[in-house]
């Protein structure tokens, strides 16, 4: 009997899909729309340590979520262990499943001041960082991270091993380094290493490059790892989550959605957006995701450029009905 998959002492699936925490795109509306659609873990946007502690509204508001989202993870980043420690605290009287901590964010602003990636350049002070956060709070930690820095310094290996040392509950592994930022391929054959250790007991999840359920199925066949996160695929496309389950445990690849059902999911999801947000947060946070629920519509460019200009809801749901005309 294959022994059951676990963060901490939360029993997961057999072979969970994850979603990925982005900035700015996995709030509360886009995760409820994974979660119905089949993700297994939904995970926050990155809340940033030093805001947390000063009490910032708007980071505060990302710890927000739906009883409904669980097992859901906070993510937390920064490069100060005091800082940290304090911000987990917090982050823990919000009642997550657990904490996730970012070691992995590329972008200069992050990674530049040495947080995310940035540590990568500081595994020791990484290590006790996450050691530190693991001793104050009293849920599973995990951790998500890259390779390394650059392709001199690919170090995730080691890191791995000193990372479940210290009692990280699992470990999610992008399969890039720091210095490719999103360019180039993943290196899923380095995240095979570390999920093939045999001293590597905690669930390894990948992440890179999974664009849909046959990339899925592949990496699930190819590497030991124990699930995978996805990314960039899954905006405006939830779906990818199911389409990837069915492949995976039934061997049925799923039928694509009818534009007319990518149109319903989208107008929900923009509810949902309405819901949790003001107006103007809602209509500038959707243009990341009409893209790609549209893609499928032809001669759609004009009513694309309507979408993503666009700052008023009764003129956005005006765009929905033409649109339904057309595809219904």
């Amino acid at each position: 009997m294959d022994k059951q998959l676990k963060i901490g002492n939360i029993n997961l699936p057999k072979f969970p899909i994850l979603l990925a925490p982005m900035e700015d795109i996995t709030d509360i509306s886009f995760r409820l729309m994974c979660k119905k659609h089949g993700a297994d873990i939904l995970i926050s946007e990155f809340a940033a340590s030093d805001a947390l502690i000063r009490n910032v509204e708007k980071t505060k508001n990302k710890l927000r979520f739906e009883e409904c989202e669980r097992p859901f993870g906070i993510q937390i980043f920064g490069n100060d262990e005091a800082v940290m420690v304090e911000a987990a605290k917090i982050i823990e009287s919000y009642q997550p499943d657990f904490i996730d901590i970012n070691w992995g964010c590329p972008v200069k602003k992050v990674a530049l001041k040495g947080a995310g990636s940035g540590m990568l350049q500081n595994p020791d002070l990484l290590v006790k960082i996450t050691a530190a956060i693991i001793k104050a709070v009293h849920i599973p930690v995990t951790v998500k991270t890259r390779l390394g820095w650059d392709d001199n310094h690919k170090i995730i290996v080691d890191l791995s091993q000193k990372l479940q040392d210290i009692g990280i509950a699992a470990l999610t592994i992008h399969g890039r380094t720091r210095s490719q930022m999103y360019h180039g391929l993943a290196d899923w054959n380095l995240i095979g290493q570390v999920a093939q250790n045999t001293n590597i007991h905690i669930p390894i999840f990948g992440n890179g490059d999974i664009c849909s359920d046959k990339e899925c199925l592949q990496a699930k066949n190819n590497y030991p790892i124990n699930g995978i996160m996805i990314g960039r695929a899954a905006i405006g496309n939830p779906w990818i989550f199911e389409q990837c389950k069915s492949l995976i445990n039934n061997n049925v690849q799923m039928q694509l959605p009818s534009n007319a059902e990518r149109l319903e999911e989208c107008r929900q999801h923009f509810h949902l957006a309405l819901k949790y947000k003001n107006e103007k947060q809602a209509v500038l946070e959707m243009r990341k995701h009409y893209k790609n629920y549209f893609k499928d519509i032809k001669n759609f460019k004009e009513t694309r450029i309507r979408l993503l200009t666009c700052d008023n809801v009764g003129e956005i749901e005006n765009i929905f009905s033409e649109i339904e005309n057309k595809v219904c």
